[in-house]
């Protein structure tokens, strides 16, 4: 396997109004991009801003796409239950003919459960909507009828349908994923077991890989990205980052079952929510020990839990690709952006795979949170 991709996540958590919380995600996107990042993934959220400021990914991603010329531009993730998936799909589909095919599309079957009922669906029902609505979208991006009829969706999506991605927490999850073809999303929020809070987000995450590389048809080329929180700082901001990452990391600390949140140490949190802050000494240190690491093609940094700031996350832009990705070994720069757009297509021949089977047996095992 390649180095992976070095890649930007945001979910849009700024303190601060809509309006400039979209003009930080244009400009962190396009600064990332001049860096040499592969690729840009945004998320969904409904209702509110404190889970995340992003309801229309689609949107905020076209108006990506006319300020980058080569960058992923991705969903991490469309709570696919939720969204009518062949509006989905057109969506899509426009937003890849504007970016000149530089779409990946992320999905997922978890989501905020309180978000269910505003959109007339049962939370308790996700996996079979997911199944469903998975049906219908693949249909749509393979320009089949949709829903039995003759209506195929306008423009044609080309091979969009092969670059689907699907979030999990578990290794069921990992299977689905592996087995349709697609590729794996891994969450920097991975729950952990009631009193396992020492171990490691790699030990939760190897087995969920090795159970997608087991179930990926021959000849399918893998796609396995890994999401971290990531905050480097110029030594001289190192106080102030940790300052800045107190309060976040300890409310999400807080959602680990059995975890004193309220007692722990800065250095516990840090470890107890696979939080990597700090200089580029101790950021490349940390990510080092990551086993996970070395088996994924993607990994893609946010600074989320941690209210950084805008400024604070540009400057952690430039060092993560300047500094930080050579010591770790993350490829960056056009080569890396390009080989990610072909990223689908097999090893062996160049060739797009057959279309993925549908999804028939349920979602992506992820459940409450977004996998992403």
């Amino acid at each position: 396997m390649t180095r992976p991709r070095l890649g930007l996540f945001t979910r849009l958590l700024e303190n601060a109004p809509a309006a400039d919380r979209y003009r930080f995600a244009l400009e962190q996107i396009s600064h990332a991009e001049q860096l040499g990042f592969a690729s840009a993934w945004v998320a969904q959220h409904h209702f509110g801003e404190t889970e995340g400021g992003l309801p229309s990914p689609f949107v905020l991603l076209a108006a990506a796409a006319q300020r980058t010329q080569r960058i992923a531009l991705a969903t991490g993730v469309v709570t696919l239950p939720l969204d009518d998936p062949l509006r989905a799909a057109e969506d899509a589909s426009v937003l890849d003919a504007l970016s000149e095919g530089r779409v990946q599309l992320g999905i997922a079957a978890g989501g905020t459960p309180s978000s269910f009922p505003a959109f007339g669906r049962d939370p308790a029902e996700r996996r079979e909507l997911f199944a469903e609505h998975l049906e219908v979208l693949r249909d749509a991006l393979a320009g089949r009828g949709v829903r039995g009829t003759d209506s195929r969706i306008y423009p044609p999506a080309g091979d969009l349908g092969q670059r689907i991605w699907q979030a999990t927490f578990s290794v069921g999850g990992g299977t689905r994923a592996g087995a349709d073809g697609d590729g794996l999303l891994l969450s920097r929020t991975q729950p952990r077991p009631e009193g396992e809070h020492a171990r490691p987000l790699h030990e939760l995450q190897l087995p969920i890989i090795d159970a997608y590389l087991e179930a990926l048809p021959e000849g399918t080329a893998p796609r396995i990205l890994a999401s971290r929180t990531a905050l480097v700082v110029d030594p001289e901001h190192r106080t102030l980052a940790l300052e800045r990452a107190e309060p976040g990391l300890r409310s999400l600390a807080a959602l680990q079952p059995g975890f004193d949140a309220e007692r722990a140490s800065l250095q516990e949190l840090i470890e107890v929510t696979d939080t990597h802050v700090g200089t580029v000494e101790e950021v490349a240190a940390s990510l080092q020990a990551d086993a996970a690491l070395p088996r994924v093609t993607d990994v893609s940094f946010q600074v989320h839990s941690i209210d950084a700031g805008h400024e604070l996350t540009l400057r952690s832009l430039e060092l993560l690709a300047q500094e930080v990705a050579p010591r770790v070994g993350l490829d960056t720069g056009a080569e890396a952006a390009s080989a990610l757009r072909s990223a689908h297509r097999s090893p062996d021949t160049g060739t797009t795979p057959p279309t993925a089977p549908r999804c028939g047996s349920g979602g992506t095992g992820s459940a409450g949170r977004s996998a992403a």
